[in-house]
């Protein structure tokens, strides 16, 4: 996390194993979510943007989809 920014930064590794936890592992979201230390919302969205475009979900470091 950056110094001041009030925002903690997860990588495309962390967002795709915890959607995988998600939809694969048998769990609810909530759960998931709750054991990773993140808000249920958050994991609810990276599951949608994965659902609607698994290759290019989750490009990083500020770079937006074409």
């Amino acid at each position: 996390m950056q110094e001041g920014s009030g925002r903690r930064k997860y990588d495309r590794q962390f967002k795709e194993e915890a959607v995988k936890l998600a939809t694969e592992g048998g769990r609810s979201v909530s759960d998931v979510a709750r054991g990773l230390g993140i808000h249920e919302n958050l994991l609810h969205t990276w599951k949608r943007r994965h659902k609607e475009d698994p290759a290019g979900s989750f490009p990083g470091k500020g770079r937006l989809k074409p």
